[in-house]
């Protein structure tokens, strides 16, 4: 396929572009395979003219358009006689509504232009084939192709596991991903457990996903697993090397929780179609609980509604409060965050190992085992460190992100596979960052940023859905990572947090309704200024910056004199 065949309008003089919050700007509009151009009127012959617009065409989420003067339009003939004279003054409109949650509005003289423009996008827009998206054409001057992609290694990361334990070992069992087609070619695994069992306990797992180590606790040695659900089935089939592989995480007398992230009902009718879960005659040292999260149609729906009341600006509070109760994306964030409390919970204070899965163990699976990390883990609260956990908990662990990002909030195609997990992943993390501004090394623009790229990038981090796909496309070799552009020192600096300061301790969110908020930050990014707060942080980062203290103080006296100076609260956290 070629791109050219695709654009049915190159370049349209005299295009008005509007946006809410910003003036509208008048200018040529161009479409290349990849990016859509609008360039501003020059002052004069001499004088080039300025880009008001570099939009990534896989950003699109839906195209409107509307066309005066229809009844007067006919088609351009095709049997080789001249085309059909169009009235003067006909004209088009667009709307582009993006993946990002940006709504764009571009005028354009002449309605066989318009239409053409608005096919030319909505085209390129659902292109879904992975080799042929921007990331594989995108060459910055700044980057090299093997810059990023191996920051962060499991074997590193198992190191640390290993300079604290014996009992885990890295596996390269599915190193040619047969074990399991949507987890790396490398796990962490009981040591006690041979490849083989491994194995085993593959095929007694949905989509071969074995239980794996996720994190493990240095404080008391206890670890958080994952895996997808069994396949007991309506007969309650069982697999000693999967008894075997979960017995051997726990000592003599020690117990575990399972959580699953399905409800009982649903759990139960998994059974029947050959899923199911774990036997407490089989496994009768592990509890399960069960604590529903929704994932799939339902999240994005509610997703879809939120949007649409953030964007409706005619209607009174109350009634705006009503349709954001109705959303119930707060109740998702809740639910959220107080089961991977529960996780941390159990880990932290009950002194209790977790297994976490769901059906498929690619969802909501990681959305509980990556939330339950940053609560835990003050290294999974650093910039590098939470680039680290993205890694290992969403993109190497298989989460589907060419699925579950196809589309956002504006898409009118029919829904498929679609569910905004890692968005709510993200929202939680911002609700631990609001609720302690001081313990995570980094900002609200870090996580806008990786909204963004989930749904359109220039870089190959987020493609595909797993690494057996990654290799196939050859995503390492011929992209470039996100993590090398955002760790460049002129970047890296736009997401650090100023007012962070180093907190070794758990932290613990409050998931109360009143504390549970709405993400503005995102869902009104386009609809109202940030001018005033983004004023407000630059004055932040000055005052941090110019008043650094001059010798390290004690926590208590920086903790009394930030609860009575907020000068020099921004001084002391730093």
């Amino acid at each position: 396929m070629e791109f050219a065949e695709l654009i049915k309008t190159a370049t349209v003089e005299s295009v008005l572009l509007s946006c809410v919050g910003l003036p509208a700007v008048k200018g040529t509009l161009c479409i290349t395979s990849h990016h859509l151009l609008l360039s501003s009127c020059p002052g004069g012959d001499s004088q080039p003219g300025t880009v008001e617009l570099w939009l990534l065409i896989r950003n699109v989420d839906a195209v409107e358009k509307r066309v005066q003067n229809l009844g007067w339009y006919q088609p351009p003939r095709t049997n080789g006689s001249p085309r059909d004279t169009r009235l003067a003054g006909s004209s088009g409109t667009i709307t582009l509504r993006c993946k990002d949650l940006k709504v764009l509005q571009l005028e354009i003289p002449g309605m066989e232009e318009c239409l053409n423009i608005a096919s030319s996008i909505e085209a390129l827009s659902s292109v879904d084939s992975v080799m042929m998206m921007y990331p594989f054409f995108y060459r910055p001057q700044s980057l090299k192709l093997e810059e990023g992609w191996n920051l962060f290694p499991l074997e590193q990361y198992f190191q640390q596991i290993a300079s604290q334990t014996s009992r885990w070992r890295l596996s390269d069992v599915n190193r040619d991903f047969t074990t399991c087609p949507t987890y790396p070619p490398a796990v962490i695994v009981p040591a006690a457990v041979d490849d083989d069992a491994l194995r085993k306990a593959a095929r007694f797992r949905q989509g071969g996903r074995f239980p794996v180590l996720s994190y493990y606790h240095p404080k008391n040695g206890t670890v958080m697993l994952r895996s997808s659900q069994p396949l007991t089935g309506p007969n309650r089939k069982r697999c000693r090397e999967d008894e075997m592989l979960l017995g051997t995480v726990l000592d003599e007398g020690e117990r575990g929780f399972i959580i699953d992230t399905r409800s009982a009902q649903a759990a139960k009718q998994a059974r029947m179609t050959g899923g199911g879960t774990e036997p407490k005659s089989s496994y009768p040292r592990w509890r399960r609980l069960h604590r529903p999260l929704e994932r799939g149609r339902p999240l994005q729906e509610s997703f879809i509604k939120l949007v649409e009341a953030c964007n409706d600006t005619s209607i009174n509070m109350d009634r705006w409060l009503s349709r954001l109760e109705s959303c119930r994306w707060l109740s998702h964030v809740k639910a959220a965050l107080s089961t991977a409390c529960l996780a941390a919970q159990c880990m932290d204070r009950e002194e209790a190992s977790v297994l976490v899965h769901g059906a498929e163990g690619t969802d909501t699976t990681l959305l509980v085992t990556a939330l339950a990390q940053v609560i835990l883990d003050p290294s999974c609260r650093t910039l590098v460190g939470f680039q680290g956990l993205l890694e290992r908990e969403w993109i190497e662990a298989g989460h589907p992100f060419h699925l579950r990002c196809a589309r956002s909030a504006y898409s009118h195609a029919r829904l498929k596979q679609e569910a905004p997990l890692f968005l709510l992943f993200l929202d939680c993390v911002w609700q631990l960052s609001r609720q302690f501004p001081f313990s995570l090394e980094f900002g609200e623009h870090l996580l806008l940023t990786l909204f963004d790229n989930a749904y359109a990038s220039d870089y190959g981090t987020f493609l595909c859905n797993n690494e057996k796909e990654r290799c196939l496309c050859k995503v390492k070799e011929t992209t470039h990572s996100l993590w090398a552009w955002l760790n460049q020192p002129g970047e890296k600096k736009k997401y650090l947090n100023p007012l962070y300061s180093h907190n070794a301790l758990v932290i613990w969110p409050s998931v109360e309704p009143q504390s549970i908020q709405l993400w503005q930050g995102l869902f009104f990014r386009w609809i109202r200024s940030s001018q005033y707060l983004d004023e407000a942080w630059a004055e932040i980062e000055r005052l941090v910056e110019g008043n650094k203290p001059p010798v390290k103080e004690s926590a208590g006296n920086r903790l009394s004199q930030s609860l009575s100076d907020p000068a020099a609260r921004t001084e002391n956290e730093r």
